[in-house]
């Protein structure tokens, strides 16, 4: 076969240049560490690159979203521990209170202090995030959830609770709701509420009671009401509800257990005749409304008063109660809050395994063996050299080197 001398030289250099081509492929490999440089070096790879290094990204973007709820919830966690302590100090108050050593102005006085630690109350259940979002408001990120004229307090946010995508499946709540935490707490025993009437004059203190047959519970309202017998003081029980007499011209004597219908609870020290007590249904009462309610007992004055010291024992026992429920409902939220803080510790270290798992499999598609570069970077200067010099030699094959 003929092979003309431009054809030659043609190929010559088609050869050297494919060569060379391969050399700097290699040596661009080399420098970046990668196998693939366009999705032409390897199609299939190229693509599972790109789906890998997208789940990667949202894999990055759920941590930074847990690292955010973290923090919420921490603030929230401390929050409610402040607040704890702050409701713990008011009930160290109440406590302080029912000293019968004290005098009007005394526990006037310790009702001032209950006003300061009420403001102070306020301020932490409308506390802001580090963005201006209130935490107790629910979805009303933006709005103070409370707000108060004198010892009325009003709740201003909704029941939501906002939620961060943590995970591809989860999302967990990063908030509460102030009406939940602080405002739906049972009163008297969670199941009913003992009191006194404001009237009574005798010195009769009646507990909290406590439920005996939960299927005889029927959720209605009962009165108590004391009269002068024959053989002594009596007392009559009406269910208030229907209006049917359970009982009546029951012998009374101090402490004894008084039951009906599924609950009981005693009444000691000695009532008067026409004192009433009542038991009835427990509702939702807030923590605002105890303490509140508190402060209007210590600055009412007791010895002018009939039966002012029974009246007074008998609202200090239902404070603290009250307070010992709403302390337990701040706690039950702490937990709540000291568990998805927890989910989100696991879900942490999940994400990390896959961060893991995608940086190998991304370093397994596209990444360079440098030692199998380099020794093809070797292999194609060999190449091109020989090729190189090949060329050299073949054009000089001409009959004009040899006239």
């Amino acid at each position: 076969m003929r092979v003309s001398t431009s054809g030659m030289f043609d190929s010559g250099t088609a050869t050297i240049l494919q060569q060379q081509e391969a050399l700097v492929k290699t040596q661009q490999q080399l420098s970046t560490g990668r196998r693939i440089l366009t999705p032409s070096d390897d199609p299939i790879a190229a693509a599972q690159t790109i789906g890998l290094s997208q789940a990667a990204s949202v894999n990055t973007q759920y941590s930074i979203n847990r690292d955010h709820a973290v923090a919420s919830l921490g603030l929230v966690e401390t929050t409610l521990e402040n607040i704890s302590a702050n409701l713990q100090d008011i009930r160290q108050v109440a406590v302080q209170a029912g000293n019968t050593s004290l005098t009007d102005s005394d526990r006037k006085s310790l009702a001032t202090e209950l006003r300061s630690r009420f403001e102070a109350l306020m301020g932490q259940v409308n506390i802001t995030d580090g963005t201006g979002n209130y935490l107790f408001s629910g979805f009303q990120a933006k709005t103070q959830p409370f707000t108060h004229s004198g010892l009325l307090v009003q709740y201003n946010g909704d029941q939501g609770q906002r939620l961060n995508q943590v995970g591809p499946t989860r999302q967990i709540a990063i908030s509460d709701s102030g009406t939940n935490i602080f405002e739906r707490i049972k009163n008297g025993n969670g199941i009913f509420t003992t009191a006194a009437n404001s009237a009574n004059t005798g010195g009769g203190i009646i507990n909290t009671g406590s439920v005996t047959n939960p299927a005889s519970l029927t959720g209605h309202h009962y009165e108590i009401t004391f009269s002068s017998g024959a053989g002594g003081l009596t007392y009559d029980v009406v269910n208030s509800t229907t209006g049917a007499t359970l009982s009546t011209g029951n012998t009374f004597t101090g402490n004894d257990i008084i039951q009906f219908d599924g609950l009981q609870f005693s009444i000691n020290n000695t009532p008067a005749a026409g004192d009433t007590f009542t038991v009835s249904p427990s509702t939702n009462q807030s923590i605002f409304k105890t303490i509140g309610d508190l402060i209007t007992t210590l600055e009412t004055p007791v010895r002018e008063q009939t039966g002012g010291g029974a009246r007074l024992t008998n609202n200090l026992n239902s404070a603290l109660k009250n307070l010992d429920s709403g302390l337990e409902q701040i706690l039950t939220t702490r937990a709540s809050v000291g568990s998805r803080m927890q989910e989100i510790e696991a879900l942490n270290s999940q994400g990390s395994d896959l961060e893991i798992q995608y940086e190998k499999r991304l370093s397994e598609l596209r990444d360079v063996d440098f030692a199998q570069a380099i020794s093809e970077l070797n292999k194609r200067q060999v190449y091109l050299e020989a090729a190189q010099k090949s060329f050299s030699t073949v054009t000089r094959l001409s009959l004009f080197d040899f006239i």
